[in-house]
């Protein structure tokens, strides 16, 4: 099986053009050509905060690439919209991609593709473990470093 996000989904495809030179010299690439779907790199960089399904189950993340991916392959999400969503990525057999940073760090998702591999999840919960992460290393900064004296540096003129 394999997932490619942003990138990796549109070098999964056929090609990645860029007529405007936005990456780099204007050209076409071949892709690997693994989902019928090829990427034009064109206009302004899309950021934005997205929910939807993918094969039913929830899932939150974001979008973040420079572009436009279109073909035939079968979609791989649904997102969620006030224009009353529309599809996003591609799959076709054990190959899939989308614009979907994030996916995998949805407690809910991640566990639906583990199951869908034959692995079973952990029973991780991501963002509490990040919390915790963060919380840890804050103490550590705090026992180890004079923050009123680095504060008081960064002050100085």
């Amino acid at each position: 099986h394999v997932l490619g996000i942003c990138g990796g989904y549109q070098m999964l495809g056929r090609s990645v053009a860029d007529p405007q030179g936005i990456e780099g010299p204007p050209s076409t690439v071949e892709g690997l050509g693994l989902l019928a779907v090829d990427t034009v790199l064109e206009g302004d960089k899309v950021l934005v905060e997205v929910a939807g399904l993918a094969d039913g189950v929830p899932f939150k993340g974001y979008e973040m690439h420079v572009g436009r991916t279109s073909g035939a392959a079968r979609p791989l999400l649904e997102l969620a919209g006030h224009d009353g969503g529309h599809d996003q990525g591609a799959v076709s057999g054990r190959i899939a991609g989308c614009y979907i940073h994030g996916l995998l760090t949805d407690d809910r998702q991640r566990r639906h593709w583990l199951e869908k591999l034959g692995s079973p999840a952990s029973g991780l919960d991501y963002e509490a473990d990040v919390d915790a992460t963060l919380d840890r290393l804050a103490d550590h900064i705090e026992q180890h470093l004079d923050c009123d004296r680095l504060l008081a540096l960064a002050r100085e003129k």
